[in-house]
């Protein structure tokens, strides 16, 4: 427990480490729901994001029966023609396409958000959080040294490749086609991410709630134990007291017997 509470206090003091250097604005508010809570710290997050990329094809070796096209894309070795998280339009595409002088892909990515989280249950509850509101594609991995880590990901994904060596392989009809995809899974991947907060939300209070009723059920059954264990000592004592032969009313004590021993003798 303290090393998970050590290493998210050493991680959010650190600078955003991503190409844009702060969380995406549609998702500011769910990330600081997450990291405000003691069982959660965000490593890894994109609200959703529509790129062109630009890359030299990477050949290789296909697996056997089957042949490559050679755009494979390693976004290491690439170059950013255009990145946008909102909706976007055919000029932003084509202007991007301009500037290409080996293949360009267009594509988009949905929202994907990685988040260690301290005890596997607090996983468990995200993750159902996460395939009721849609992110079918999310899963739990536990490391070797126990480090727990839910990954948020959705598979209504896009990937089209439009030119190659600088030359645009299709119609600029066929691009705004594909621009119009792209925006409609932008504008679900939106749906899906509001009906995942507000999900997470009730599920948080709910987690709080049923904590807090066990937590009073507990000290009530610790107070009855307590009144119990008193109510049985005190009716212990008190019969002690009553087996008692100097205490109780119907013996006398041998004082009082020889004292009317004594006064019978006198008579």
């Amino acid at each position: 427990m303290a090393d998970f509470e050590r290493w998210k206090a050493q991680r959010l003091s650190r600078a955003d480490g991503s190409r844009k250097g702060s969380v995406d604005e549609p998702i500011e508010g769910l990330v600081r729901l997450l990291n405000g809570r003691e069982g959660f710290c965000t490593t890894s997050s994109c609200s959703g994001r529509v790129v062109v990329l630009e890359q030299p094809p990477q050949p290789r070796p296909p697996p056997r029966g089957q042949a490559t096209t050679g755009f494979e894309v390693q976004k290491q070795n690439c170059t950013w023609l255009m990145v946008t998280h909102q909706i976007c339009t055919i000029e932003d595409v084509l202007t991007a396409l301009q500037k290409a002088k080996e293949d360009a892909v267009f594509k988009f990515e949905p929202f994907v958000l990685h988040v260690q989280c301290r005890e596997l249950q607090d996983a468990q509850l995200l993750h159902t959080v996460a395939i009721e509101a849609g992110f079918r594609n999310s899963g739990i991995t536990v490391g070797r040294k126990g480090k727990i880590i839910m990954a948020v990901r959705s598979t209504h994904c896009l990937e089209v490749p439009l030119s190659q060596k600088g030359k645009l392989m299709v119609s600029e009809e066929y691009v705004d086609f594909v621009v119009r995809v792209a925006n409609q899974k932008m504008e679900e991947n939106r749906r899906r991410i509001d009906r995942f907060y507000s999900s997470l939300q009730i599920a948080l209070e709910n987690k709080d709630q049923s904590s807090s009723l066990l937590f009073e059920e507990k000290e009530k059954s610790n107070a009855m134990d307590s009144y119990r264990r008193k109510g049985k000592a005190k009716g212990t004592a008190n019969k002690d007291r009553c087996l008692s032969p100097g205490k109780h009313p119907g013996f006398e004590s041998d004082n009082e017997t020889q004292s009317n021993i004594n006064v019978l003798q006198e008579a």
